[in-house]
C-alpha cells in the first residue's frame, strides 16, 4: 500500500530548471537501470505494463497508468514478458529540494490512473520539442512544473472514485488490464461476484455505458494508440486491441472515426523508436 497522500492549501514551491519529454517502446522482457533518480519524473505508461524497483523495494505500474518517480531513489526497471511496453515521459529538473517539499512529493502515491489532460499536457510538450524549444526555455519549465501539480490535482480529484460502486471500479480495472484478451459479461459478472444484469445495472448509472460497450470503447481507444504512435502493422494491433481479424478492427475503427487505420496513421504519424534512451 501506498503512503496515503495529506491535503495541504499550499503546497511547497520548487524551482524548476529544466524539463523534457520522451517516448519509447520496450519489446517483452526488457529491462532500463540501476539508475539513481536525479529529477522529478512522471512516467506515462501507455500499453504493457512494468515493475520498477525502488530501493530494491519492487512496485507494479499498470497499463493506462501515470507514475511519479522522486529525486534520491535508486531505480531499476523490468517491463513485461509477454508484450512491448510503450510509455512516454516527462522529466522536470529541479534545485535540491527542500525538506517539507521532499517530504510532499514522498507523500504522494507512485502512481495514479492516466488522465486525458496529462496526456495533452505531454502532446503539447513533446510538440514545442518538435519545434526547437530547449529543455530551458521558460515555456518548457512552465509545463513542466504544471505538470507535476497537475498530477497532485488529478489524484486529489481520484476521491471521486469513491461515488462509484466497488464493482464496477474492478471491472473496470480488469478491462483496463485484459482488454486483448478474450473477455466477456460472464467473466466481468465471475470477478465482480455481481449478476450480469447487477452489473450492467451498476455501469449504466456510473459509466453511462454497459460493461461490454465499455469494453469496446476501450479498445477502440488503445488501438487508436497503437495506430497513431507505433510501427505494428494492422493485424498487429488488432489482436493487441482485443479484436478478432484486421477487417474487424478497421471496420470498427472506420465506424468511429470515418477513416480507415492507414489514413488515420497517415495522419497522425508519430512512431515512437524501439531504443533504450539515455539520460532519462
Amino acid at each position: 500500500m501506498e503512503t496515503e497522500f495529506k491535503v495541504e492549501v499550499i503546497p511547497p514551491s520548487f524551482v524548476v530548471t529544466s524539463a523534457y519529454a520522451g517516448t519509447v517502446v520496450y519489446g517483452p522482457g526488457g529491462k532500463y537501470g540501476p539508475r539513481i533518480q536525479s529529477d522529478l519524473q512522471l512516467v506515462l505508461v501507455h500499453s504493457g505494463s512494468m515493475i520498477v524497483e525502488i530501493d530494491g523495494v519492487a512496485h507494479s505500474v499498470p497499463p493506462e497508468s501515470i507514475a511519479l518517480l522522486k529525486p534520491g531513489h535508486e531505480e531499476q526497471f523490468h517491463f513485461n514478458e509477454k508484450r512491448d511496453t510503450w510509455h512516454r515521459w516527462i522529466a522536470v529538473a529541479v534545485e535540491p529540494l527542500l525538506p517539507d517539499a521532499a517530504a510532499y512529493f514522498e507523500s504522494l502515491p507512485l502512481y495514479i490512473p492516466l488522465t486525458a489532460r496529462l496526456n495533452q499536457l505531454t502532446n503539447m510538450l513533446m510538440s514545442l520539442q518538435n519545434d526547437g524549444c530547449t529543455p530551458g526555455e521558460e515555456v518548457v519549465k512552465t509545463l513542466g512544473r504544471s505538470a507535476i501539480w497537475l498530477y497532485v490535482k488529478e489524484h486529489l480529484q481520484l476521491g471521486l472514485n469513491h461515488l462509484k460502486h466497488p464493482a464496477v471500479l474492478l471491472a473496470v480495472e480488469t478491462i483496463h488490464e485484459k482488454f486483448g484478451e478474450d473477455l466477456s459479461l460472464s467473466d466481468l459478472s465471475q470477478i465482480t461476484g455481481k449478476t450480469p444484469e447487477h452489473l450492467i445495472r451498476l455501469f449504466q448509472r456510473d459509466e453511462a455505458v454497459t460493461p461490454i460497450q465499455y469494453l469496446w470503447q476501450y479498445r477502440v481507444k488503445k488501438g487508436l494508440e497503437l495506430l497513431r504512435s507505433t510501427g505494428l502493422n494492422i493485424g498487429e494491433i488488432a489482436e493487441q486491441s482485443g479484436f478478432k481479424t484486421s477487417y474487424h478492427f478497421a471496420r470498427t475503427i472506420k465506424r468511429h472515426t470515418g477513416l480507415t487505420p492507414s489514413e488515420i496513421r497517415k495522419e497522425h504519424y508519430n512512431k515512437p523508436f524501439r531504443s533504450e534512451l539515455k539520460n532519462r
